[in-house]
């Protein structure tokens, strides 16, 4: 990891800087996968399938035998976590649920919202290195308190053609409509176009490598809405000299072993703490199995003592990071100054990990400083607001003098008009 000491607030932006996602030099390739797979459908998808996933499928569906088949081989144990994690998430996002009040903005005008669930949903949960059950939950259980009447997952099979037991498990436990055994950019285009087996949704959600990243701001440009920009994912731990060096360590090992893109930050006042961190992570990171993976990671990450918890703060707002982590004497004071971040993580028993498996908080979050301006996976995530307004006789006179103004000098007649007739109807 890379040591610094009080930079000049001049070398912040360079400092911050995340290990580059481009992935416009993909489009033309993703471009044509999801052209192939818009006009061939499920012949195209199950070609990818054999290019991509080295897996020759009759069929994309998952089936109810294979549900059934998935469930039998999760321990008991882990499908007593998985339950768990899902009441807690269930629990924390049923809290979310919109109540819109009515308001009367002027005698005999009132308006109001309604939340109303997006009727289709399709969920991307990537393969690879590790089966994450643990976004299914994340994504599919708001889906269903949200009331979405369609839950569309695809996820790539291994080479045996099937999908990890625990996903499956953790789709049955958290009420996904249809599975699918789709990956990369051919399971993000099916769910924007539709195919003979795969639906097509109103938005799609989930992580996955550049080339799903690719897929789906392509898709999003006129065709279907996504649920955020992504890019490799990323922690800050801001710590000062009360912070334990072992936890914040394995706090930082835990992000760098997601990916070798990922990003793993220390904003500390103290430089003993960074010293001591420093040689905790080596000692740790010797002990991973994850050790190749988390070593790149760390080649991203960074160590950096600043002068006052105040520079420290700044720092952390403008580096926006997905997971805050904040191990300091009095951790609510200075979450009260965090404005720009995913999710945060107060004291020191307050590991990502919790948010990642089972607290109940959505790890679906905003990276790449993403957080300055949008929120985590939410149950507003998987709802629109309609607004609704009526207006009474007393109301259209109360306040269509001042329509009529308005419209007349944005030379806009017919709406004048339409204000005027009802106006003058006696």
């Amino acid at each position: 990891m890379i040591l610094i000491t009080n930079p000049d607030k001049s070398q912040w932006a360079t400092l911050l800087k995340r290990p580059t996602l481009d992935t416009e030099n993909l489009f033309d390739t993703v471009k044509a996968i999801i052209e192939r797979v818009k006009t061939e459908g499920d012949r195209a998808v199950l070609d990818y399938e054999v290019q991509f996933d080295k897996v020759s499928l009759s069929s994309l569906s998952v089936s109810a035998q294979e549900m059934d088949e998935a469930e039998a081989l999760v321990s008991d144990e882990l499908k007593a976590a998985i339950r768990l994690s899902a009441q807690n998430i269930e629990t924390f996002h049923a809290a979310q649920r919109f109540n819109g009040a009515k308001v009367e903005t002027q005698p005999g005008v009132t308006c109001w919202q309604k939340a109303v669930a997006i009727e289709k949903v399709g969920l991307y949960i990537p393969g690879g290195t590790a089966p994450l059950f643990s976004t299914v939950l994340m994504l599919a259980l708001p889906a269903r308190i949200a009331g979405c009447r369609e839950i569309v997952l695809c996820t790539p099979p291994a080479r045996d053609g099937k999908v990890h037991p625990a996903v499956l498990y953790a789709a049955r436990v958290a009420g996904v409509s249809r599975i699918f055994k789709a990956g990369g950019v051919q399971a993000i285009a099916a769910m924007a176009y539709g195919t003979e087996s795969v639906p097509k949704v109103y938005k799609i959600f989930g992580p996955g490598n550049q080339y799903v990243t690719a897929a789906k701001q392509l898709v999003s440009l006129r065709d279907v809405a996504i649920d955020m920009p992504a890019g490799p994912s990323e922690v800050e731990v801001l710590a000062d000299e009360s912070a334990n060096p072992t936890f914040v360590a394995a706090d930082l090992l835990s992000q760098a072993e997601h990916g070798v893109d990922s990003q793993a930050l220390l904003i500390t006042t103290s430089a003993t703490l960074q010293q001591a961190v420093k040689a905790e992570v080596e000692r740790q990171l010797a002990l991973l199995p994850r050790k190749e993976i988390a070593e790149k990671s760390l080649a991203n990450s960074k160590l950096i003592v600043v002068s006052s918890m105040d520079e420290a703060l700044e720092m952390t707002n403008q580096y926006a990071p997905e997971h805050l982590i904040i191990e300091t004497t009095n951790p609510e004071e200075e979450a009260a100054h965090v404005v720009n971040a995913g999710s945060v993580f107060l004291g020191s028993y307050s590991p990502e990990s919790a948010g990642d498996y089972a607290s109940g908080t959505n790890h679906t979050l905003p990276t790449n400083g993403y957080a300055k301006a949008y929120s985590g996976v939410s149950l507003d995530s998987f709802i629109r607001k309609i607004t609704f307004q009526q207006l009474t006789r007393e109301g259209i006179q109360r306040i269509g003098p001042a329509i009529e103004i308005m419209a007349a000098n944005e030379h806009l007649d017919a709406h004048k008009q339409a204000v005027t007739v009802r106006i003058k109807q006696q």
